[in-house]
């Protein structure tokens, strides 16, 4: 199977195992800028797209690309906050019927489109758009300059993009043997292409001419978001779950204890970035 077809197939295989166990929000959760407060874990998944507006700036966008929508969770926020336009972009039709249900079940279905789509499919004739939310999706891009030149051209002048995705740490210096073992595993089960660095996507937004770039690393804020998932995999109705959503799905969840090891290592890093069109 090519990429996006393994990407498509864990997302139809595992989004309604996910959904039952912990609705809507298919990200990371945010405990504080310490990481250490304590709070439900839904409560936490909404406090980071929250938590990643107030840090954006973003203004009153009423034109917004959901780049890797998932079921639409965060296009909902961003829909019922700005009574926005919003086109949301997924791989997985069945990510993308949950979400059309629930945007009808929120009166939201004349607000929102949903696609199923490759993002890097799209041109500037889908936009302008005033804002290219990205939610823990860019992981999944091979080629990340692409998807910055993608964001850049359905931008309107003064549009910004902003984004929360999965990143490596700095380098030098150079990543460990056992590092890189650590990097091998979370991007084999969980379908990614090699990440890169939050310094690397300051240096790609800076190439293609973005200005009023900004770069946060969020790790101690999110990092006890995937021991929560741990902690609820183990649970008899999640169990139970995993066995009848099959095997890309169980593998996901044995990566769960590589996703934490990275973080403990500092070597995964869950970067915040945002750059704006000239």
């Amino acid at each position: 199977m090519t990429l996006n077809e393994q990407i498509r197939h864990f997302y139809d295989t595992s989004t309604n195992l996910w959904l039952n166990t912990w609705g809507e929000h298919m990200h990371h959760g945010y405990y504080g800028p310490d990481g250490k407060t304590k709070k439900n874990n839904q409560q936490a998944q909404a406090d980071l797209i929250s938590e990643l507006l107030k840090w954006g700036e973003v203004g009153q966008p009423q034109t917004i690309l959901d780049a890797g929508c998932g079921v639409g969770g965060s296009a909902r926020v961003l829909s019922r906050l700005y009574d926005a336009q919003i086109l949301g972009l997924t791989l997985s039709p069945v990510q993308a019927a949950a979400a059309k249900h629930y945007n009808k079940m929120d009166g939201l279905d004349s607000k929102i489109q949903v696609q199923v789509k490759d993002m890097l499919a799209i041109d500037a004739n889908y936009g302008p758009f005033d804002l290219v939310w990205s939610m823990e999706s860019a992981e999944h891009i091979p080629d990340k300059m692409r998807l910055l030149e993608m964001f850049h051209s359905v931008l309107r002048p003064g549009g910004k993009f902003l984004m929360a995705t999965w990143c490596i740490r700095n380098e030098p210096p150079f990543l460990s043997q056992s590092e890189k073992a650590i990097l091998d595993k979370i991007e084999k089960w969980y379908h990614i292409p090699p990440m890169i660095s939050i310094e690397k996507y300051r240096e790609l937004a800076t190439n293609l001419g973005f200005s009023s770039i900004k770069t946060e690393d969020w790790t101690v804020a999110v990092s006890p978001f995937w021991k929560a998932v741990m902690r609820s995999a183990i649970s008899v109705k999640s169990f139970a779950g995993l066995l009848k959503a099959g095997k890309p799905a169980i593998r996901g969840a044995w990566a769960m204890q590589y996703m934490t090891k990275g973080y403990r290592m500092g070597t995964l890093k869950f970067g915040v970035i945002q750059g704006t069109k000239a």
